[in-house]
């Protein structure tokens, strides 16, 4: 029987892959790490199910070393996903300091240069008009 946790874990690990490589893609940075923190918390949730799985494999078959198998497990299994679940949110936290560095550094330059910041937004505008009519044509 497939524990729960792994099966959400993958949900969230499959998930946060795909919000951050549409963000990644965008260019959105909130999307991206938001994905990043999602995909580390799904293979640290799908880690700890396989660990619940392996220990109750291991107290079917062995009737003495269950208790203290499952626990071991368990308590491993918590562990990662604690560290995961940290490292995940601290990559959260590092990135939404980075959009707002680049927020700042962003509005700043606009005001400084209203006008070449209107340039620049048009050419890329036009950019990308260019290259969603030429995928059009194919």
């Amino acid at each position: 029987m497939v524990d729960t946790d792994r099966v959400i874990g993958g949900a969230k690990d499959l998930g946060g892959k795909v919000q951050g490589a549409v963000g990644d893609a965008l260019g959105t940075s909130r999307d991206s790490v938001e994905g990043r923190y999602r995909e580390a918390e799904g293979k640290a949730q799908e880690a700890y199910g396989q660990a619940k799985d392996k220990a109750r494999d291991v107290a079917d078959n062995v009737g003495d070393y269950v208790g203290d198998a499952y626990e071991r497990g368990s308590d491993y299994a918590r562990e990662a996903y604690d560290r995961g679940s940290d490292y995940a949110r601290d990559a959260y936290d590092r990135g939404g300091s980075y959009v707002r560095d680049g927020h700042r550094a962003v509005t700043a330059r606009v005001e400084e240069n209203p006008m070449v910041a209107l340039l620049i937004a048009g050419a890329v505008g036009y950019g990308l008009a260019l290259l969603l009519n030429s995928g059009n044509r194919r």
